[in-house]
């Protein structure tokens, strides 16, 4: 089963969210449900959250490890200067 890393942006403040997941649908469709417990961050952030980019990895150990990445230092600088000008991206 792969696993995913995504980034998602948020269309009303611009903010970002990186996570890792197995069924990026039903992930997404949780950080937009107000009812979702699961997904703090994006509560606490107003959306809609929209998918701006996705990576495949074949388990979930590599996920995490590339979700790491995205959440150190390098990684946003590369968020900034590779995705925020793009509005959705395809998984």
């Amino acid at each position: 089963m792969p696993y995913y890393v995504y980034i998602l942006r948020s269309e009303s403040t611009g903010k970002t969210y990186v996570g890792q997941t197995n069924d990026i649908a039903h992930r997404i469709k949780q950080h937009n449900d107000p009812e979702c417990k699961l997904t703090l961050y994006t509560k606490r952030n107003k959306g809609p959250w929209v998918l701006i980019h996705c990576e495949e990895f074949p388990t979930r150990s590599q996920a995490m490890h590339r979700e790491r990445q995205l959440k150190s230092g390098q990684g946003r600088e590369w968020i900034r200067a590779n995705l925020l000008d793009q509005k959705a991206g395809d998984c």
